[in-house]
């Protein structure tokens, strides 16, 4: 690729390459900060609901139509926040929210390159000669490599 090329053309790819992880970068620290703020939105209300909760007058036995009467356990234990739960959703919206963020910064990044390199037709049109040059290189090392390993195999095929 280097020899079927003009500086301009590497100048070009340097320049959308460079965009794409400009685009990504931004997308992920967007997706992050998405993320977090939606867990300190959740963690907030859950610990509302719990307050709620709390102060709520609650049932303390459920009667029957027979007359029996149940006592029902006392469940705020159970429904208070804790800091595992806390972490956790910290953790997976902020990942979440990298991975989100990252991946929409990386299809606008690409578009974004594609119009850049596209906008030189000329150039354009060496950059993808180049690109198939090097995709059949490639493909032809590979078949050697494919070759020349099957020769030293046991079976001799």
């Amino acid at each position: 690729m280097n020899n079927s090329l003009q500086q301009s053309d590497r100048d070009a790819l340097h320049k959308a390459a460079s965009t794409v992880s400009t685009h990504a970068t931004v997308g992920s620290l967007l997706g992050l900060a998405l993320g977090t703020l939606l867990a300190f939105r959740i963690r907030s209300n859950r610990t509302a609901i719990f307050k709620t909760f709390r102060t709520a007058e609650q049932p303390v036995a459920l009667r029957f139509a027979s007359g029996k009467e149940q006592p029902l356990p006392d469940l705020t234990a159970a429904m208070k926040p804790s800091t595992l739960g806390d972490v956790a959703t910290y953790c997976l919206l902020g990942g979440g929210g990298i991975f989100f963020g990252g991946e929409t910064g990386l299809l606008t990044g690409s578009f974004r390159a594609r119009a850049q390199i596209g906008s030189d037709r000329d150039g354009r049109d060496r950059i993808q000669r180049a690109f198939r040059r090097f995709q059949a290189d490639a493909l032809r090392s590979q078949a050697d490599l494919l070759e020349n390993e099957g020769k030293g195999s046991i079976l001799g095929l």
